[in-house]
């Protein structure tokens, strides 16, 4: 038997403590010969086929500027083991330092779209700009993945989830396997 839950009041704005879905990125972009990084939180997977992921991305972030120029960018999954370098990323601006040198990440070509991947991160989704029509209004681009890179190891990595006010979670490698009772309409 479940045990009830005794719940108190709680700020609305600070509802993404519970609800942030999945892992911080390092969103990577390029514009001729600018490049970009910066940390994402806000992102949501919205389709399967074509594979669609709407993003946030503040006006007031370069990589704003970069993707709307380009229309393109690279969705990069760190490790929780690069904690440091995805806090400084998201404390600092790309238009007065190159992030890739700043924190000591490589820059590796793409297949398809022209920003950089990131060597260190274990996952790296080429994306091209799919819709902007809510751009202007709410900052929400909506990217289709176009060619995906991910390492063979581990199947499980640890990634860092965003709470807000400075704090991140992590998920760990221990998997709480249900996929015999899983059935995909219970996600729709």
């Amino acid at each position: 038997m479940s045990q009830r839950m005794h719940k108190y009041a709680f700020p609305v704005s600070k509802a993404r403590k519970y609800l942030e879905p999945g892992p911080v990125l390092l969103l990577s972009s390029q514009f001729e010969d600018q490049h970009d990084i910066m940390t994402l939180g806000w992102h949501t997977v919205l389709e399967f086929s074509p594979s669609l992921v709407g993003c946030m991305i503040a006006g007031m972030n370069y990589s704003h500027e970069l993707i709307r120029n380009s229309g393109q960018c690279v969705l990069n999954v760190p490790s929780a083991s690069l904690i440091d370098q995805v806090v400084a990323i998201g404390n600092s601006h790309g238009d007065q330092l190159d992030k890739f040198d700043a924190f000591g990440l490589t820059a590796e070509p793409a297949q398809v779209v022209r920003a950089p991947m990131i060597a260190e991160c274990f996952a790296s989704f080429e994306c091209q700009l799919y819709d902007d029509s809510m751009v202007d209004n709410y900052n929400l681009f909506i990217f289709e993945i176009v060619k995906a890179h991910v390492a063979e190891q581990p199947e499980y990595p640890t990634t860092l989830h965003y709470t807000g006010e400075g704090r991140f979670s992590v998920m760990s490698d221990k998997l709480l396997d249900k996929s015999k009772d899983f059935k995909p309409e219970m996600l729709i």
